[in-house]
Formats: C-alpha cells, structure tokens, sequence
C-alpha cells in the first residue's frame, strides 16, 4: 500500500474546559451549586464574596465617574489587571422589547451571581429551632421513658427487649412466644411476666406502641382516652368485634350487628378515623428537608414578574488587590499563579452568569407558557415539552433537561419544580389539546365531588371527561389515579 499525505477540511465540536465547567454548573441543584461556589473560593485566591459595604463604596464611586462602565464589577476588574475588554463584546445581548406578558428582573444576571444579601440583623438566629434541632427516634423516646419508670432488674431487661422488638411505626415485629424463648436462655421468666411489662409498656407516649396489630394499637388508644369521651364504649366494641367488617366497608353489616343508627355509627367512626394507627411516625419524624427555589414568580400590577432568588449564592467577584499586583511580560511562579488564577475566576463567573441566564430564559418562557395555570390552577395546564422551550430559547433540549431538574420555582400557587410544568398532551374531541396535568387534575377533583356511599369507577370518571371533550380510556384513568394516590372504589367506599 502507498503512502501519501492528505489534506482534509472538516468540522469537530470539542468540549472545551470553559463550555465542561458551564455544563457542570447548570445541572448542579442549588446545594450543589453552593458547595461548588464555596470549594471555588477556597481554592482560588483572586475570587472573593463581595462586601456589602465594599458593593456601595463602588457603586458610589461609579455614580461619581460620568464616564466609567455600568457593565459590572467582572470587567471593570478585568481591564484594570490586563487592559482588554473581550468581556464587553463577548457579553450577552440584554436588551429586551418593551412590551413583555413576563417581567423579568435582568439585574439578577450579573456576574456577581445574585442580588445583594439581606441585612445581617434579617437573616441573623432565623429559624434556629430548625437548623439546630435533633430528631430523636422512637427507641430513644421510650428508652427514656424506660429510665423514669421503677422496674426490677428483670422486668427491664424485658422491657428492653420489646423496645429492640418495635419498629418505627411502634409495631411489635415479634411474637411474644419469640421473645420469651430467646430471653428464656438467660432469664428464668413466664410469659406472663412479658406480657405484664408489654401492658406496661404500652402506656407510654406516644399512644399505641408496642402493639401487635392494628386492632391492638387503636384498643390502647381508646383505652387512653378519658371516660367521658363520647361514643367511647362503641368505638371499643366495633374494633374489638367487627374490625373486619370495618375494613371491608361493610357499614350495613355493622349496623346490624351493633343495632347502631346511621347518625350514631358515623359519630363512632368519626372517633375511630381520629386515631393513629402508626403512632411510631408521628413521634420520632425525621428532618425536615426544605426546598429553596432558584426563581421567583410573582404577580405585581397585573403582570407576572420572574427573578432569582438571591440567596442562592453569594455576591462574588475578583480581587482587585491581587488583580493589581500581575504583570503582562513578567513569567515568574508567582505571576503564572496568579494569572492562572484569575483566567480561572473569569470562566468561573462568566460560568455562573451562563447558568442565572439559561435558568431566567427557561424561568420565563415556561411562565409566559403556563400563564393559564398560575391565574386558575391545575385544570388550565397546558401541554408542555422539552422541545418547545427548547425552540423558543433556542437552546438543545438536553440543556433545557439539565436546567429544570433539581430546580425549583416559588410561584403564589407553591413551589414545583421546573419539570412539574412539563407534561403530554391528549387530543380532545374539539380539535384541541388537554395536557396530563389537567386530566389528573379533573379526575382529583370529580373523585373529591363523588358520593361517597357510590364512588366513581374508573369507566364512569372516563365518560365525565369524555361528556367534557376529552377522550380518555378507562386504563389511563387507572394509571393517572394510582399516580395520585387515589385507591379505587371498592375502597373509596364511606357511610358518610
């Protein structure tokens, strides 16, 4: 084979450092992205948080200076160590048509990341129950009601062992022959002894631990409740005799047995349905993990306006001292150091202002889209796909992927995440489109209007919408209800 040089012209995309580290930012949620900007400032000596005072000192100063740049603290820091100002062309077209259905707070694409923080005093011991506060499990809560109670040596060890046996629902998940064998082999004990100190146990709060069975743990709480408590004694013989029937729905059989009236069975129920039948959840809860959303939707004057939340991230910005100190010609460490340093804090913050600028693009577009939701709720969602925000910001639908997961919108309607306003279409009988949302919507809300003595079915609440314009089949409807956690009718089934 002869060899010969050729020469070829051809196109590549490469993923450059600068276009990895935008994608990774725009993906990050945003405890990521807050440990990200905080492993930055560790690591990178010319970026720094911008002080509040330091903000106003420079922004007097530029008000003072007629002619000096409004484009933000990044190119003016910029020119100053190097002179040129590739920021300046190389920066995004802000302007913006007059006449806009979304309002939209620009200023919040600075590179310096966000707006300026709250005052300390504002933010300073808020919600420090929150913040500082332990969850202590179920064990640990009768461990110590264990401690204040006067046991013998012998009826503890026992008691010790039944709290071991409960699980975090306060179930026992144990028999009591169990325990008693496997406390036999050290303990010269009777089964009535484990039964006395598991009566004893079940006294203490919450109300319902350490039972065996359902039946077990709503008898102990109705045990607990004072005398007087109205249809007490009911309530005791319906579980005690009928909890079967009650399961079932079987209402008619337990008015026959009970020769209750209807009035008076529904009082009865009333007092069953106020009990807890995992008393264990109630009592040791775990954290509670709060969202923050990165955008804001709010509705001022009659238009919806969208911002970022600006405490998402601290005000950064590069240090001007160290800055200063770098010189064009001179190739020592110390200036290669601080030269890279400083390329690396541009990528970082032109990173940061790519990502509030995608994320305010999406923000908006999906508000101008689903305008119909946030004026009237569920019912009026649209059809919404990754390709069409992806057309209209003219953007890959994978980037629009990354920007709405993980990320968050605070709108007057509650907090959703970005990929809560996306959802299929299915064609109504008019011509039209009638998104997922809204069907499940529709069928929440016949489902909470239905009888309860003969709830929907599946084929009935598919005619309702059908009679409505949107044909749906009945297996959609089974799909959409168990995606709503909506049991079906045979269990839906009420006296009331």
């Amino acid at each position: 084979m002869k060899q010969s040089l050729q020469l070829k012209l051809g196109q590549q995309l490469t993923m450059t450092p600068q276009l990895q580290q935008a994608i990774r930012l725009l993906q990050l949620s945003t405890l990521d992205l807050q440990q990200e900007i905080q492993e930055a400032l560790e690591s990178n000596p010319l970026l720094e948080v911008a002080e509040e005072e330091a903000e106003q000192q420079r922004d007097a100063s530029a008000n003072e200076d007629s002619g000096a740049s409004s484009d933000g603290p990044l190119q003016s820091l910029e020119q100053a160590a190097e002179g040129d100002s590739d920021w300046e062309n190389n920066a995004p077209d802000m302007a913006l048509p007059e006449d806009l259905p979304v309002d939209i707070q620009w200023d919040d694409l600075l590179p310096s990341a966000s707006a300026p923080p709250p005052p300390p005093d504002e933010t300073r011991d808020s919600d420090f129950e929150a913040r500082n506060a332990s969850s202590e499990s179920l064990r640990e809560q009768l461990l110590w009601q264990l401690n204040l109670t006067r046991l013998s040596d012998t009826d503890r060890l026992i008691a010790m062992a039944i709290i071991d046996a409960t699980d975090d629902n306060g179930r026992l998940i144990l028999e009591l022959e169990d325990l008693h064998q496997s406390l036999s082999a050290e303990l010269d004990i009777d089964p009535d002894e484990v039964v006395a100190v598991l009566h004893r146990l079940q006294q203490f709060e919450p109300a319902g631990v350490c039972t065996r069975d359902l039946q077990e743990c709503l008898l102990v709480q109705l045990r607990q409740l004072p005398a007087e408590t109205p249809w007490l004694e009911q309530a005791r013989v319906v579980l005690s005799r009928h909890i079967t029937q009650l399961g079932n729905g079987d209402y008619s059989q337990i008015l026959r047995r009970t020769r209750l009236k209807e009035d008076e069975l529904r009082e009865v129920m009333a007092l069953i349905q106020s009990l807890d039948p995992n008393p264990g959840q109630s009592a040791a809860e775990d954290s509670v993990e709060y969202v923050v959303p990165d955008v804001f939707v709010s509705k001022k004057n009659g238009r919806w306006l969208v911002e970022l939340n600006p405490d998402i991230a601290p005000r950064l910005r590069i240090n001007s001292d160290y800055a200063s100190l770098i010189k064009r010609a001179d190739s020592s460490a110390d200036n290669t150091f601080l030269r890279d340093n400083l390329q690396e804090a541009r990528w970082f913050l032109k990173s940061l202002h790519s990502r509030n600028e995608t994320l305010m693009k999406v923000a908006s577009k999906i508000v101008v889209h689903q305008r119909n939701f946030l004026e009237y709720g569920e019912e009026a969602m649209k059809p919404l796909v990754l390709h069409d925000i992806a057309e209209a910001v003219e953007m890959h639908e994978s980037t629009i992927s990354r920007v709405t997961t993980q990320k968050y919108m605070h709108t007057p309607r509650g907090i959703f995440e970005l990929k809560y306003f996306f959802s299929s279409h299915v064609a109504t009988t008019s011509g039209g489109e009638c998104s997922s949302t809204a069907i499940r919507a529709l069928i929440k809300k016949l489902v909470a209007a239905e009888n309860p003595r003969k709830p929907l079915s599946d084929n009935k609440i598919a005619q309702l919408l059908e009679d409505q314009g949107i044909k749906v089949a009945r297996r959609t409807i089974a799909k959409y209800r168990d995606t709503l956690m909506i049991p079906p009718s045979n269990e839906r089934k009420r006296l009331v």
